[in-house]
């Protein structure tokens, strides 16, 4: 199978529910050409860190205190995301700053900009995230 053919077939998968792609999951993430760990992505776009490649789905939270504010509690960030390793995939609730542990490995949510501000909602297609694997 060609890198191009198979390229194009986890973007596929990747736009389908997991059940439609089941037969395709036995392609290496690190061959995914996406972004890598350095950058920050918005929702949708996937971003290799270490073996597997992490997609930012939704925000389903963000209560983080207001960068021009003074809060009581600090608050969270809670994105839902989709992890693809080599021959798996899942998708989480990842907060802020906390690591999950999935195939021996912890994945975490380490990033969202911009800062929340008091003057108005963040936009979704406004977000930033980043990961960290370890």
């Amino acid at each position: 199978m060609s890198t191009t053919f198979r390229t194009l077939a986890v973007a596929a998968c990747l736009a389908l529910s997991s059940t439609a792609c089941a037969g395709s999951e036995h392609v290496d993430p690190a061959e995914m050409p996406v972004p890598v760990a350095e950058e920050l992505v918005p929702l949708g776009q996937p971003l290799r860190v270490a073996q597997v490649v992490l997609t930012p789905i939704s925000v389903l939270e963000d209560s983080r205190c207001p960068e021009n504010a003074r809060c009581v509690w600090a608050g969270r960030a809670v994105v839902e995301t989709e992890i693809f390793g080599p021959g798996w995939k899942e998708t989480v609730p990842l907060t802020l700053g906390e690591g999950y542990t999935t195939h021996d490995m912890t994945v975490m949510l380490s990033t969202v900009a911009p800062e929340k501000t008091a003057e108005a909602e963040t936009p979704a297609a406004a977000y930033l995230f980043g990961y960290q694997v370890y």
